[in-house]
């Protein structure tokens, strides 16, 4: 009986069994997402750190819940980026099998809490919005900035508990249980229960955005009706209507992005997966990062104090880059003066 088709086989527990989950089989695969990971990874952290970097350096966006959430957003694609690559690259690239079982689902739970936190942090932005747009006259009393402090380590802690499981206990080889094809050691029901989460989690965003994209229409309506009277409440609609089509396209970058890679985790639960499936999976679960890499730019675009926070920063960049330019030809121009000027005093003696 072949070992590496038999999922339930106890001999899967084993540290040589983890090469029947290397489904790369030739050299042009392992290149391919050798360069993908590479590529995405390296653009996603750069990206996400950047944003970081804009949040938390402008005091004005530091101190909004709606930015803390971003920032949060961005923390886990940066971690899950890091982790991810140099996970899957190790494992489908180069073959790196001589690890223990604790090690490995050590390294698939900072996969799954990174990626869970950013699926989380796309909620909390979500619901944000909701109260923002619902109930706009009472936001900055529900919405404060301890709260939203509060949600975010609620928020990571649950996520980092979920994901521990597998360690702590909850796996196939503890529980003698069905294991995934898809992960080694990982149990059939766990990967059942995070489903749910995820899709749990989806649906509540949906739901608040198909809730905030509707008043976004109704405060657009509104706009142009009393486009006469426009003061700052309709300057506070228009950010607010502005942010909710930025985020509602996040969230179709978030679905187009996992998609392929739920579809295919839902199948593997109830049904056996092909050799020509499971590479299919390797190779759309680097559209996870795609989509890491695709929110930092969506943010750039439509956010207009992130992009006036870009703007000085490149400013700044470009003035000190002048400065580090000028300033060797000013000091080259002041020694040749010094030179002249000593020159010209011992022609004089």
């Amino acid at each position: 009986m072949d070992t590496c088709r038999t999922p339930a086989n106890a001999s899967k527990c084993s540290g040589n069994t983890m090469e029947c989950f290397m489904v790369l089989s030739t050299q042009a695969q392992k290149i391919s997402i050798g360069i993908l990971c590479g590529l995405f990874g390296t653009m996603c952290v750069f990206e996400n750190s950047l944003v970081l970097y804009l949040i938390f350096s402008s005091p004005g966006t530091r101190k909004k819940p709606s930015y803390l959430f971003i920032g949060s957003l961005a923390l886990a694609d940066v971690l899950a980026s890091i982790i991810f690559v140099c996970s899957f690259v190790n494992f489908h690239v180069f073959n790196e099998a001589g690890f223990s079982k604790e090690v490995f689902l050590l390294q698939l739970g900072g996969v799954n809490t990174s990626f869970s936190a950013s699926l989380s942090s796309l909620l909390l932005t979500a619901l944000d919005r909701y109260i923002s747009i619902s109930r706009p006259s009472e936001y900055k009393l529900l919405m404060t900035r301890r709260r939203a402090w509060a949600a975010l380590g609620v928020l990571w802690v649950t996520c980092a508990t979920i994901a521990c499981l597998p360690l702590l206990g909850w796996n196939c080889c503890v529980l003698d249980s069905s294991c995934s094809e898809l992960f080694p050691f990982v149990d059939d029901n766990y990967l059942s229960g995070w489903l749910c989460f995820v899709m749990v989690l989806l649906g509540c965003i949906v739901y608040a955005y198909a809730h905030v994209l509707w008043r976004a229409r109704q405060h657009v309506a509104y706009m142009e009706k009393h486009q006469a009277q426009a003061g700052k409440q309709n300057t506070r609609m228009r950010m607010d209507v502005m942010l909710a089509k930025t985020l509602a396209m996040v969230l179709a970058v978030l679905v187009l992005c996992w998609s392929p890679v739920l579809v295919l985790m839902i199948y593997s639960v109830f049904a056996r997966l092909s050799d020509r499936l499971r590479k299919v999976f390797a190779f759309c679960s680097t559209l996870c990062l795609l989509n890491s890499m695709v929110n930092p730019i969506i943010y750039a675009l439509r956010s207009k104090e992130l992009f006036s926070s870009l703007r000085r920063v490149f400013s700044r960049f470009r003035r000190q880059l002048k400065a580090a330019e000028e300033s060797p030809e000013a000091e080259s121009t002041h020694k040749s003066s010094a030179i002249e000027t000593v020159c010209e005093d011992t022609h004089t003696m």
